[in-house]
């Protein structure tokens, strides 16, 4: 079969479009023909290397994939070869008291699949093995291609928002890099709870973009000061959620947004790890930071929910050819792109 392959860490010119076997079946797993298969940041973090996480080479990347099983492993009975299906993301023990708690990213054993795992095991390939558990119904409503942009971001950002943060109706929701895939979702789920989201973009067309998803207010970083514009729409209160995955570049004004007892809620740092916190705002203003992590099956079902009812929509901006993966990931690292980016395999 066909893959994306890294060897060794590096630029995009490390990426090889090449033949590798197909994965064998184990008793608990389920092989599925890769419909789509989605970008994320996580495979941008896994070529490069991450300082202080292995990654396990040689390496496919790719943690969202919708497709159809095509065999099964003896011990699995829910799905069968034919069945449509996405993959949750997150693989763990199944035995330890974290996952019988719900808690799977608190197993000593969990990864993210496609990210973490490894060698020659990820989604941007033709076929892929993943635990039977893993497999989830494709919503019927969409297209492979939307199905694939979905789970990841839906299910991290739904545990960031509904579970970590608890939103609320009537409260206002600070949120950056909203054009892009986790924030296309954030500014939906807000929609769903009847949060106020202040979508924050680098263009006016981004923003219109935002917009037309249901962001209430909008912000353009590179003309108006977020801080002020946050001051304005809030009455000076301030915001009660701030949705943080940027890291470095926004982290102090993050804070600064946050009203008195508010939420900083983040799963990530694009732009930097080391972020400087004024810890008198912590305590003075008793503020909440919170981190989130991937959320576990039983999140990723009940979000699946609002999209089956078509209240929350994928937001796929470009599709390629699985060949041209380095051409995508190469936008995503200068933020050229709205939404999610969508690999598919075949010509």
């Amino acid at each position: 079969m066909k893959a994306v392959v890294f060897e060794q860490h590096g630029d995009v010119e490390v990426l090889q479009y090449k033949d590798v076997p197909v994965p064998k079946v184990g008793p608990d797993d389920v092989l599925i023909k890769v419909r789509a298969a989605a970008c994320n940041y996580n495979d941008i973090w896994a070529r490069r290397g991450l300082p202080g996480m292995p990654i396990i080479l040689p390496h496919i990347s790719g943690s969202d994939v919708a497709g159809e099983v095509a065999e099964v492993g003896s011990e699995v009975t829910h799905v069968k070869p034919g069945d449509e299906i996405v993959v949750h993301c997150g693989v763990s023990c199944r035995m330890c008291d974290a996952c019988a708690n719900g808690e799977d990213f608190f197993c000593k054993e969990f990864k993210i699949w496609g990210f973490q795992t490894g060698p020659l095991d990820g989604g941007h390939a033709e076929y892929v093995s993943v635990p039977g558990y893993n497999a989830v119904p494709k919503p019927k409503s969409l297209t492979w291609e939307e199905a694939a942009s979905l789970p990841l971001v839906l299910v991290t950002a739904w545990r960031m928002l509904v579970t970590r943060a608890r939103i609320q109706p009537g409260q206002f929701v600070l949120i950056w890099g909203a054009a892009g895939g986790l924030g296309t979702v954030a500014i939906q789920i807000c929609r769903v709870f009847g949060a106020k989201a202040i979508a924050v973009a680098h263009t006016d067309d981004r923003l219109e973009f935002c917009h037309k998803l249901g962001a209430d207010y909008v912000i353009n970083r590179t003309k108006q000061d977020v801080l002020e514009e946050v001051r304005k729409i809030t009455d000076r209160r301030g915001v009660d959620v701030v949705f943080e995955h940027v890291g470095n570049a926004t982290w102090q004004q993050s804070v600064h947004s946050l009203k008195w007892g508010g939420i900083l809620v983040t799963c990530g740092a694009t732009t930097g790890f080391e972020a400087i916190t004024d810890i008198r705002y912590l305590w003075n203003k008793q503020m909440n930071f919170l981190g989130s992590h991937l959320g576990n099956k039983r999140e990723l079902l009940h979000a699946l929910r609002f999209v089956e009812s078509g209240q929350i929509k994928p937001a796929v901006s470009q599709v390629f050819p699985l060949k041209d993966t380095a051409r995508a990931q190469t936008l995503m690292e200068t933020a050229a792109e709205v939404g999610k980016l969508v690999l598919v395999p075949g010509s």
